[in-house]
């Protein structure tokens, strides 16, 4: 038996293939390790990941043992399930695969809900892996979604809902509100809610979903307040007013939406600690000036020229990068490495990047789900940009425009994940993992809207 790995296929299912059923079985058949562990839950579009690693090091500085369970994965998936800071070992992770596969086979052939899937057995192996460390925490970022994703069998001490936006339309829903439903779908019955700023549609649903739950409702930006104060590529000093305290920060997080993450991350710890857990105002600081969040807006090399690498793929985080481009750099020249997957919503990405009149250089990624280059290219031509260089090898794109670059220029590389992890693997000699076995289409498709 295999598993299915949805994320790297070309095809997904439709939503209504997704379900908690078989999820619970696994769990069940393992014991339920999800459960009896103090856990903070975490869904929204954009900046969810980041606000995980945020609260995991608060919650380490204090002292804490703290499971983060995260996705996609920049080079390894063993980086998806981590002790603090630490991915899990090769030898631990192939442990768990070995002692759990009875199990899983088990429940693909009598679950009465099909085959395991691949990050359904990575959740598992998450909860199974913090169980049998010992943790003192879990904090769980949603997959995909967040009423159906697999790490929604948790019963969390605190819920946290950063930005929703258009993404997954496929999967989720055409509207801001239908994708504001499926993240809301993780709150339970009397458990707080931290809220990001929202737009107006998602908010009113999130709103009404908290209210059904007799959910406690935290609102960044109206409960817990922030204000940047200063800025350098070193990172940025900021203060957040929350309900129990003000606190002077600091991150190394650049981009002014990590201000935003970090007053989230803020108003989790608090709650945390209004459910009697304990969190010092200094751990609060010193877990945000020591959180490591790779590819979000990372300098990888200060050149010349200097090379940036952001995990952005749709419109909403590409408009956020936008943002910190222009407030940190003043290049002569802008070379975007740009690359897409399937399903994401290219001409919105491309038309936020057009307001810096970067010079394009269209890659596909190994990411089976990329889309080739040369689509990439037609687009952006399509949308007024000049593109210089195609290339379906991120690692050549990239040596092609430092070769192109001068001296006051940066390079930027974006679109997707894969895209950015690919560019830090060619200038950091990476090695990556491989998936020889999973062939790409000719052309996944990509959303224009």
């Amino acid at each position: 038996m295999g598993l299915a790995d949805f994320e790297r296929s070309a095809h997904s299912p439709g939503h209504s293939s997704f379900h908690l059923e078989r999820i619970g079985a696994l769990a069940d058949r393992l014991g339920n390790p999800h459960l009896g562990i103090p856990t903070v839950h975490v869904a929204g579009t954009k900046g969810k990941g980041s606000t995980a690693a945020m609260v995991t090091s608060i919650l380490g500085a204090q002292g804490h043992t703290v499971g983060l369970f995260t996705s996609p994965h920049l080079h390894s998936v063993v980086e998806r399930v981590r002790v603090g800071p630490d991915p899990i070992g090769r030898e631990e992770f192939a442990a768990h695969v070995a002692e759990m596969w009875r199990d899983v086979e088990w429940t693909g052939e009598n679950g009465g809900f099909g085959d395991v899937t691949f990050f359904e057995m990575l959740t598992a192996m998450a909860f199974r892996h913090f169980q049998q460390v010992g943790v003192d925490f879990q904090v769980v970022e949603v997959g995909l979604g967040g009423r159906l994703d697999s790490t929604n069998i948790v019963s969390p001490d605190v819920c946290a809902i950063t930005p929703v936006s258009l993404d997954h339309v496929a999967t989720l829903g055409d509207t801001v509100a239908k994708i504001a439903a499926e993240k809301a779908g993780i709150l339970k019955q009397g458990v707080p809610v931290v809220v990001a700023p929202q737009p107006p549609e998602a908010l009113e649903v999130i709103l009404e979903v908290a209210k059904d739950n007799g959910a406690p409702v935290v609102r960044v930006g109206v409960d817990v307040t922030y204000q940047g104060r200063s800025a350098e590529l070193s990172g940025q000093s900021f203060e957040v007013s929350g309900r129990l305290g003000s606190y002077e920060l600091f991150t190394p997080l650049l981009g002014r939406h990590q201000i935003e993450n970090a007053a989230t991350a803020v108003a989790v710890a608090e709650s945390l600690v209004q459910r009697g857990y304990d969190i010092s105002e200094d751990s609060i600081a010193q877990g945000l000036r020591d959180v490591v969040w790779p590819a979000r807006f990372e300098l990888v090399s200060t050149g010349p020229p200097p090379v940036l690498v952001d995990g952005a793929h749709n419109p909403h985080s590409m408009g956020r990068l936008v943002e910190a481009v222009r407030e940190h750099f003043e290049p002569a020249q802008l070379f975007v490495l740009f690359g897409a997957l399937g399903g994401h919503s290219v001409e919105g990405m491309l038309e936020e990047l057009a307001a810096l009149s970067p010079r394009v250089l269209a890659v596909r990624s190994r990411q089976p789900r990329s889309a080739p280059s040369d689509r990439m290219a037609a687009m952006a031509r399509s949308r007024g940009l000049e593109v210089v260089f195609a290339s379906d090898n991120v690692g050549e794109a990239t040596r092609k425009a430092l070769e192109m670059a001068k001296e006051g220029d940066l390079v930027l590389g974006t679109g997707s994940l894969s895209v950015a992890a690919e560019v830090i693997e060619e200038l950091r000699g990476v090695t990556p993992e491989l998936y020889p076995y999973i062939k790409p289409p000719a052309d996944p498709g990509v959303a224009t809207v």
